[in-house]
């Protein structure tokens, strides 16, 4: 049973979108037929196809930015947040929270979640963080971790308070989420209402993805002190949307304020969606274009229709992390993701309306390897993080790496 909470200390140490089919464009996707955009190639609305992007030479070209190396021999960074003093968060999945400043990643972590609790198998382990839009005042910082406790995995969502470089747990705002040694789902950002949102997978039981009374397959929204929001789409419940896998992404578009995530398929079938309060993503009835019935028990579906991607992968496998939306330059309202099996980063143009999807431009093709995150900071320069040393790259000596890339405009 999954816990909302109000305490104050915890046992821890110190819809559819223009039709694309293998670059041409289609006919407007049916109700069951989603935009698929292979990695390569895909189309525009000009009813054209698309030239073959490139990761190498001429693409970099391109950039208007400049990259540059901030931190390295990272340890699996999952997430970050940057704070109003110009200090930069971040999460290692191993179990420490972690500062950069000026430039300088401190040798000392702000705080360290000691093994057990903390579960870090696979997947799990120390996963998302956000700064309160009032950090500057009250230095409160929301982090979701998984934890093992009777030999069951859950995850749970912290505020923890920082003061003078170091942290501490000041309030447990959801407890006991469904976990597991994958598909953790991870991801926690503020919206522009000023509320949580949180992905929560479905912790290897695809089923409970369509129940609304479970929290996992779910992207859920509360208020920072743990309380449910009274227009949530289920009363009483923190539930925001459900069917979904393994949701790790979350980004509001900055014209229209609307919600984007991305979501890992099975192995394939990656999803890029629009997500609507009390929509249903489908898992495991549907995913991209393939549904899953009769071949699943379509008797177990939850409530409302299913939700068709804007963007899914098809047959390839690009396992989409963090994304972001760019505010400035020339790639203002381009929505960036970071691709984990994919090893690229992935330009998204969007069309007029704000939502179709025009093109996808790969970037970086497997220059640095699995890209776990994807933010923009304050200043207008793209943070990435890498994951080669999450124990299905290719890790270098000064893996793993924060790297900016700086604007040139």
């Amino acid at each position: 049973m999954w816990m909302v909470l109000g305490v104050t200390s915890v046992l821890l140490a110190s819809t559819g979108c223009i039709g694309v089919q293998n670059g041409q464009i289609g006919k407007p996707p049916s109700s069951t037929a989603p935009a698929t955009a292979p990695a390569q190639s895909v189309g525009n609305n000009s009813g054209g196809k698309v030239p073959e992007s490139s990761a190498g030479a001429e693409a970099s070209a391109s950039i208007p930015y400049t990259r540059e190396i901030i931190a390295s021999k990272l340890n699996v960074p999952w997430d970050m947040d940057f704070a109003p003093d110009g200090r930069i968060f971040l999460t290692e999945r191993g179990g420490l929270i972690r500062v950069i400043e000026k430039g300088v990643l401190k040798p000392e972590p702000v705080f360290r979640f000691e093994k057990p609790p903390l579960y870090n198998e696979s997947e799990a382990g120390l996963l998302g963080i956000a700064l309160d839009k009032n950090f500057s005042s009250n230095h409160y910082m929301y982090v979701y971790h998984t934890y093992q406790e009777g030999g069951q995995a859950y995850n749970r969502l912290l505020r923890m308070v920082e003061s003078g470089g170091k942290a501490k747990v000041d309030k447990v705002l959801l407890d006991m989420l469904p976990g597991d040694r994958i598909h953790d789902g991870g991801r926690v950002k503020i919206g522009p209402d000023g509320l949580l949102y949180i992905t929560n997978g479905d912790a290897a039981q695809s089923s409970i993805a369509q129940d609304a009374a479970q929290l996992g397959g779910k992207i859920l929204r509360i208020r920072t002190d743990g309380t449910i929001p009274a227009d949530n789409p289920f009363p009483g419940s923190p539930v925001y949307s459900l069917g979904h896998r393994n949701p790790q992404g979350l980004a509001w578009h900055p014209a229209s304020g609307k919600l984007f995530s991305t979501e890992h398929g099975q192995s394939a079938h990656d999803e890029f969606n629009l997500i609507e309060p009390g929509a249903n993503y489908g898992w495991p009835l549907l995913q991209g274009d393939e549904a899953q019935v009769p071949a699943k028990d379509a008797s177990k579906k939850g409530p409302g229709p299913l939700k068709i991607p804007l963007l899914h992968s098809g047959d390839t496998t690009w396992a989409p992390s963090g994304i972001t939306f760019v505010t400035k330059g020339p790639w203002k309202g381009n929505l960036l993701a970071a691709n984990l099996r994919g090893m690229q980063l992935q330009r998204v143009v969007l069309g007029n309306d704000q939502v179709s999807v025009q093109r996808v431009e790969p970037l970086f093709k497997d220059d640095l390897g699995r890209i776990r995150n994807v933010a923009e900071g304050p200043d207008g320069s793209i943070y990435i993080m890498t994951n080669n040393r999450d124990g299905r790259g290719r890790p270098g000596a000064e893996d793993d790496q924060l790297i900016r890339l700086k604007p040139t405009f």
